[in-house]
């Protein structure tokens, strides 16, 4: 269990976390969005006890983490950080002695996969490669939490495909708590279970994808009537073109008319306008 309260993490004169409070009680793939600047790498690194909040308290497994009380089931994996510039299968070697549940096997299998050439050196490795040799690290690692920030920067579409897969394969072959923040929105929305929005520090938002589904859809056709159906919802957003609309919606689904159609709301367009400023149906 990963528990937030009341947190808030200043960095001088910047506040990247203001009273944030949470709670992720069950294993699952975990979707972290944010802008820019919201506080989405603090979040995870106030987990992983890499850093200390200012106020409030972080909680792993019931127990206080910090940067004097680094959880040891949490693996944390950031894009950029240095790996042993030594060769790949040296490097799965050394995090097996390093780690005792560390799955090798699984780590080499899985390196193949993704066509990781083991005799090269890390520093030798393209950005994509390094990233994938980190997020290996991370899914053989046995760990019961796995933090990983924007794991598929720098992969190309192919990659990206048969990281998602190998993320779902392993969460079901090992049930376990993965929190994973990219700004590829509506890939990651293929294997989520929960979403998580924070803005300007603050939790936005905290849901099963579930009812995103149900409850973001767009509302499109001539004006008068798109603004007469939304009359009361939860407007998030919407676009113009002549006289027709298209109307964003985060409320109970209506049906489609012969005077407006209505269509499920990618989650792309669900977080732009949810962060990007709400608006009163008129």
């Amino acid at each position: 269990m990963i528990e937030f309260q009341n947190v808030t993490k200043r960095y001088g004169k910047i506040t990247a976390l203001r009273d944030f409070s949470i709670t992720i009680d069950r294993p699952g793939i975990y979707c972290l969005l944010g802008r820019n600047g919201a506080g989405k790498t603090t979040l995870l690194k106030a987990i992983a006890g890499h850093i200390a909040a200012s106020s409030g308290t972080v909680m792993v497994n019931g127990k206080a983490a910090g940067m004097l009380a680094m959880p040891g089931n949490v693996h944390f994996v950031e894009m950029g950080a240095a790996q042993f510039n030594i060769r790949l299968t040296g490097l799965f070697n050394a995090a097996a002695e390093i780690n005792p549940a560390f799955d090798t096997g699984f780590a080499l299998k899985m390196a193949r996969r993704f066509r990781l050439d083991l005799k090269k050196r890390y520093r030798q490795l393209s950005f994509g490669m390094k990233a994938m040799a980190g997020t290996l690290i991370a899914l053989s690692s046995g760990k019961d939490i796995l933090i990983l920030d924007e794991p598929v920067l720098g992969f190309d579409p192919v990659m990206r495909k048969t990281f998602y897969e190998l993320l779902q394969e392993s969460c079901d072959a090992k049930p376990r708590t993965v929190v994973v923040s990219t700004h590829i929105i509506d890939e990651i929305a293929k294997i989520a279970e929960r979403l998580i929005i924070i803005d300007r520090g603050q939790l936005k938002l905290y849901c099963d994808m579930n009812e995103v589904d149900e409850k973001a859809y767009s509302v499109t056709g001539p004006a008068e009537y798109v603004k007469a159906a939304t009359d009361g919802l939860r407007v998030i957003g919407e676009t113009r073109a002549g006289g027709f609309l298209s109307r964003h919606i985060y409320d109970a689904r209506i049906e489609t008319s012969g005077n407006y159609s209505v269509a499920s709301l990618g989650l792309q367009d669900f977080f732009i306008g949810l962060v990007g400023g709400e608006k009163e149906a008129m």
